[in-house]
């Protein structure tokens, strides 16, 4: 198979997953179609490297490394607000039963929590919950060691869960 046969494969099957990161890390679908674009430009370029082992974590470190590349450049990142963006009944939906409805607004909640956490214990929350990796895996994706994925998953899930709290209890935080 060609170098361009197998990075087409490799492409199809990473696609998904890889835009699925970029937004919940960048928290927004046009940044997330520019980083998975810029993911797969560098992976074609490095493709030697990328194929020795699993070119799925190669790609989602690059894809990370962007991200903080980005986050780097701009130093501030103008979000959309909560307030900007189409509002639902929250309390409607959670009074429903289980609907496609409200698994979207749940995601929706869930995604704009997400982006109220600072990069670093979003990066960590993706990986590690929404992405499933293992602690390990996370800490050898990311260059940070195993204590720090652990100490900052703990400390991002409970400020996730304060967030979420919070909101459905009205505020803002």
């Amino acid at each position: 198979m060609s170098k361009n046969e197998e990075f087409t494969a490799f492409m199809r099957e990473a696609k998904d997953p890889l835009h699925r990161m970029a937004f919940l890390l960048s928290g927004d679908a046009h940044r997330a179609e520019e980083l998975t674009q810029q993911t797969f430009e560098r992976c074609y370029r490095h493709w030697h490297k990328a194929r020795q082992g699993d070119p799925l974590v190669y790609a989602r470190r690059v894809l990370a490394n962007l991200r903080i590349d980005a986050w780097r450049r701009t130093r501030r990142e103008v979000l959309t607000g909560p307030d900007e963006l189409p509002q639902d009944d929250a309390r409607v939906a959670r009074a429903s039963s289980r609907t496609p409805t409200r698994t979207v607004d749940d995601r929706d909640t869930v995604v704009r929590a997400l982006l109220r956490l600072p990069l670093k214990q979003r990066r960590v929350v993706v990986l590690r919950h929404l992405l499933d990796l293992s602690e390990s895996e996370v800490s050898t994706e990311l260059g940070i060691p195993l204590g720090t994925v652990k100490s900052t998953a703990s400390r991002g899930l409970a400020h996730l869960r304060a967030i979420l709290d919070l909101d459905a209890l009205g505020g803002t935080r």
